[in-house]
């Protein structure tokens, strides 16, 4: 088997396809690259199937690689036949290839080790048998030395017997499958005094086949049951299990069918029905995270392509009681003019002084939007804006501010604004969140950005590293404008990285800017192979080469210059032609594959395009501040605020997140939250429950 066949069996791709896709790789294109500007060589693939290709093969050059270790190891024990190494080159089920592996496993001296030191291998193979009318009669010649008795010699006959049952590739295979289709997980009630609140309370008495449960309860299961609130055990019917224990050893009239039910017994108590319980956990715990993992992407996609305010001057608000609310103004390039901090919140109360200089900075600095923290005192401050009147009317925005405590107390915050404290940092982050989220977001890692549930129950290299791909995509469809962007931003370019995006910071400073798409050549150590997959996703907006404004390729420039040639124009002339560029066929132009021509006309359509949505103000209900203002068949504006396997939670401006589960979302089945809904949209709903005890409100999602 090769890769290719490897991966044509999971994933439905033409081999010429992942040939390429391959070669590609391994040839140091990124996925974005490959996805925009290889077309024409993948056939049209898309970043999820190129990462799925990049996977797959990385999961059939390491089943080689078990593959040859375990042949290396039975052949050193002198046992590798042509036979057995003839199957382990054709498994590529790594279930499957551990149980080749597992007679050959080195382990502690096991109690069927002990019986064969002790001679009894050769009764185990006559009990095994089933020809013989005495057993007993059997077992007298094998006691000697260690062995008193009969009935020792049968039980260590017995050992060794339930150590080939549990070797037996067609039982395990057969049990795995019971397990995977019949398995039931049952929880009970360990400690009800750790949970306190209630909250895993709908899992004290829980049982449901293994196969039904989906992830997120799973995945609440392992928390409960980490934090001693609860425990778990898989089983499957014993008579199923001992059926088949029949089925695979025993003849129907065997003489020796008591003793071999006695092996079995022995064999699933203590062999197979541990190793296959923790077997069948891991997989499931592996689909959870899988699942989980997939939800937090999309979140995160979606909240790195937020709608951006873009360049605007914005007066910025963290707000808070005590300490009060800090303010921060910048001006459209995103940088600081003004600090400082007012108290119109209790305990102080200072509101008239507040709204003074709340007027006096949005006159001064000609405030263009506000931007409001969504975290304490978040509701109250919008509201104290909404209803001041200023020198001209000005958007407010509540902006999710996860994650800006974080990036305030980091070292890049630290090296922008080494003479603030981190409360000026934060309202810093709060505003530039508002004039492009995704700029300012990539400055946090992911993992701080709070978009999933049960984040820290998944695997956590896993959840790294699929957030990392997804920060990486977004940068790169949306684009960067090379002399304006931070140092951070570079870094996730196709092809720039740490290291080049410090030098091109570096250089743009020297320079005082690129002037060009093609002077990124001059930067030290960015060769041809990084300009080829990076400048595609860079932006020169001062470039006398208006098409270093798009996401044309500089590859490509040619045929821009060839399509313009053609129908009389000039490059100038031909960009935003909307209804000639819809005219043009990919035919005309025989040189040049359909794919690029298509992404250049779309290009040329909307040069410079942003693909993020437009923004909407910030709501509020002004007559709810805490839950106890909630009635059922109220109707209310909220924000979601989070999206999960079952639902959206919904920001309503008080403490509490109602839930909206997926089966009120819709009038129709939803299969995915994240198709109906993203985070920070916002949407009217109903209640439709509440449960004052636990904190729950029940929502229903209404027509907009």
């Amino acid at each position: 088997m090769t890769t290719i066949d490897f991966t044509q069996k999971h994933l439905q791709v033409d081999s010429r396809s992942i040939k390429n896709c391959l070669q590609l790789l391994q040839e140091g294109a990124s996925i974005p690259f490959i996805a925009r500007y290889r077309k024409d060589a993948t056939n049209g693939l898309d970043e999820i199937q190129i990462e799925q290709i990049q996977k797959l093969n990385l999961e059939f050059l390491n089943l080689l690689k078990k593959q040859k270790s375990i042949q290396k190891t039975i052949e050193e024990r002198g046992k590798l036949t042509p036979e057995l190494k003839n199957k382990i080159e054709s498994c590529f089920d790594p279930l499957a290839l551990e149980d080749l592996y597992l007679p050959f496993k080195k382990s502690r001296q096991t109690k069927a080790e002990k019986a064969k030191k002790m001679g009894l291998e050769g009764l185990a193979k006559i009990i095994m048998a089933q020809n013989s009318n005495s057993i007993e009669a059997v077992a007298k010649k094998f006691v000697k030395g260690e062995i008193k008795n009969v009935e020792e010699a049968i039980e260590g006959a017995q050992f060794i017997m339930a150590e080939w049952m549990n070797q037996h590739q067609g039982l395990r295979k057969a049990l795995r499958k019971k397990f995977k289709v019949n398995g039931i997980l049952k929880a009970k009630l360990k400690d009800k005094e750790k949970d306190k609140e209630g909250k895993f309370k709908d899992y004290y008495t829980f049982q449901k086949p293994l196969r039904e449960i989906q992830s997120h309860q799973y995945l609440a299961l392992h928390r409960a049951t980490n934090m001693g609130i609860i425990s778990f055990q898989l089983s499957i019917d014993k008579n199923e299990a001992e059926a088949l224990g029949r089925r695979f050893f025993i003849q129907q009239e065997s003489l020796s069918k008591s003793y071999l039910e006695q092996a079995f017994q022995e064999a699933y108590k203590r062999l197979l029905k541990p190793s296959l319980v923790n077997e069948s956990l891991k997989l499931k715990k592996e689909e959870a995270d899988e699942k989980a993992i997939e939800i937090f992407s999309k979140n995160l996609r979606q909240l790195l392509l937020s709608p951006p305010l873009g360049q605007a001057k914005v007066l910025a608000i963290d707000p808070g009681y005590k300490s009060g609310c800090k303010i921060v103004c910048l001006n459209a390039n995103g940088e600081l003019e003004h600090n400082e901090t007012i108290y119109p919140h209790p305990p102080q109360k200072q509101v008239n002084l507040a709204i003074k200089k709340l007027k006096f900075l949005t006159e001064a600095h000609q405030i263009e939007a506000f931007a409001i923290g969504d975290g304490t005192a978040g509701r109250e401050t919008l509201q104290l804006i909404k209803n001041t009147t200023f020198y001209k009317k000005t958007p407010t925005y509540l902006i999710n501010e996860d994650g800006a405590s974080v990036y305030s107390a980091s070292s890049l915050a630290r090296k922008e604004f080494p003479s603030y404290d981190v409360t000026v940092r934060g309202a810093v982050s709060i505003g530039r969140r508002l004039m492009d989220p995704l700029a300012e977001l990539v400055k946090i890692s992911p993992a701080s950005i709070g978009v999933g549930q049960y984040q820290h129950e998944v695997d956590q290299k896993k959840l790294a590293e699929a957030l990392e791909r997804v920060v990486i995509s977004c940068v790169n469809q949306v684009g960067v404008e090379i002399n304006t962007a931070s140092e951070h931003l570079l870094s996730y370019i196709s092809g720039l990285g740490p290291a080049l995006a410090k030098n091109c910071i570096d250089y743009r400073n020297k320079i005082g800017g690129f002037s060009s798409i093609e002077e990124l050549k001059k930067v030290p150590r960015l060769g041809e192979k990084a300009f080829e997959q990076a400048s595609g996703f860079l932006r020169v907006k001062r470039s006398k080469e208006i098409l270093d404004q798009t996401g044309v390729h500089p590859e490509s420039y040619k045929w821009v210059e060839l399509i313009a040639k053609q129908q009389g124009l000039s490059k100038e002339g031909l960009i935003k032609q909307k209804l000639l560029l819809n005219e043009l066929k990919a035919k005309d132009f025989p040189a040049l594959d359909a794919y690029t021509f298509n992404q250049i006309i779309e290009e040329l359509k909307k040069p410079g395009r942003d693909p993020r949505a437009k923004i909407v103000q910030s709501q509020i209900n002004r007559d709810v501040n805490s839950i106890n203002d909630l009635k059922i068949g109220q109707i209310l504006t909220g924000k979601i605020s989070n999206i999960t396997q079952f639902g959206a939670f919904v920001d309503l401006g008080i403490k509490e997140n109602g839930l909206i589960h997926k089966s009120n979302l819709a009038n129709y089945f939803v299969k995915q939250v994240n198709e109906e809904v993203s985070l920070n949209q916002q949407v009217r709903v109903e209640i439709i429950s509440l449960d004052e005890n636990r904190k729950r409100i029940g929502l229903k999602r209404l027509s907009d």
